[in-house]
């Protein structure tokens, strides 16, 4: 089961900002569109101090930045943006839970973006922050991915409506995006599941078990990563009710609405493969215990079949000199024939009662 971390200790500085992720060793890249319905100007691996001149807020702006091991370079953009410490703090720390904050005319969202890994029953995790502006959208991924590509292209080829809405629409597609990989990873794990199900109906083995548990962990991460991001979306209806964050349009809420039914459609198929998972396992103990209860009858039956033949036995093994058995010529073969005969008839016995 995977657990949070809580590093011990106090900062003799608050303001000093670490990467808790695990790319440490990414190569930080900025990335800006700027857009309208009519123009796009595209810039690729530019600096911070580039920003100022390219940013254009007539438009629309869309700066996204992989890589998060350069603090100075995550800094340098949160002073040219006016986004306060606590926010770049939550942007660097990938323990965090998913949560929406807004603070001024800041409107931070960080989500956690999970796919399945390759021929392992493990699950990668991505954290990805957004912080939204008016007219401006800034995008925080851990390493270089193809999450976005689609959209990228759907900017360059003017498809849809995306270069006619604001930024917040672009939120909104980002977020999508994001929320499909959840869906690419339940599938997935769903896939395994089944053909677990269907191992568990041939085998008893105890590795079944073991896979249906790391699946049952699996699915409970993948439900503590939806849940807090079902509140935030949710909590965006709080925005608008407020009436004084304006960096999202009042007809944009409507595709946030959309994410928040997404997320309860996650959980409510998290919690029937759960349920199906439970099944499993009550199949798969019920499994052992039927196999166990057909050896013990088994065991049973033997047992019984060689009870009385033991006594036979045991009763001309007590060689008293006055038993006329042993003297006579057909004693041995008359013995041994009507042993036969019993064991044939208790077999026979046991079949007509079905115990075997």
């Amino acid at each position: 089961m995977r657990k949070i971390k809580y590093n011990k200790g106090r900062k003799v500085q608050p303001t000093l900002l670490d990467y808790t992720g695990v790319h440490k060793y990414t190569q930080t890249e900025i990335q800006l569109f700027v857009f309208d319905a009519i123009d796009l100007a595209e810039f690729h691996e530019i600096e911070v101090a580039q920003l100022q001149k390219h940013l254009d807020f007539t438009k629309n702006n869309w700066l996204n930045i992989h890589g998060l091991n350069d603090i100075d370079i995550i800094k340098q953009v949160g002073n040219l943006l006016s986004v306060d410490n606590f926010m770049l703090s939550d942007i660097l720390n990938t323990t965090k839970r998913t949560k929406v904050d807004e603070y001024h005319d800041v409107l931070f969202f960080n989500i956690k973006s999970l796919l399945p890994e390759e021929d392992t029953n493990n699950i990668k995790v991505e954290q990805i922050s957004f912080l939204l502006k008016k007219d401006l959208l800034v995008s925080f991924q851990e390493k270089r991915s193809d999450f976005f590509t689609h959209i990228r292209e759907r900017i360059r080829t003017h498809s849809g409506i995306v270069r006619e809405k604001k930024v917040d629409y672009l939120l909104f597609l980002l977020l999508d995006a994001v929320m499909e990989n959840f869906y690419i990873t339940l599938e997935s794990e769903e896939d395994k599941v089944e053909s677990i199900i269907n191992l568990t109906k041939q085998s008893t083995d105890l590795q079944l078990l073991e896979a249906i548990e790391k699946h049952r962990d699996n699915y409970n991460f993948l439900k503590r990563a939806i849940i807090p991001l079902r509140d935030s979306l949710y909590a965006i209806k709080s925005i608008k009710d407020d009436n004084i964050f304006n960096a999202i349009e009042n007809n944009n809420y409507t595709f946030f609405d959309r994410l928040h039914q997404k997320s309860l459609e996650l959980l409510e198929q998290i919690e029937y493969d759960l349920t199906t998972l439970d099944s499993a396992s009550n199949y798969f103990f019920s499994a052992q215990s039927h196999k166990m209860n057909q050896i013990m009858k088994t065991l049973t039956v033997v047992s019984v079949i060689f009870m009385p033949l033991t006594f036979i036995v045991g009763v001309y093994g007590m060689n008293f000199d006055f038993m006329p058995e042993l003297r006579w010529k057909y004693g041995y073969v008359s013995i041994i024939i009507f042993m036969l005969i019993l064991v044939i008839g208790m077999i026979m016995y046991f079949k007509k009662k079905k115990w075997f």
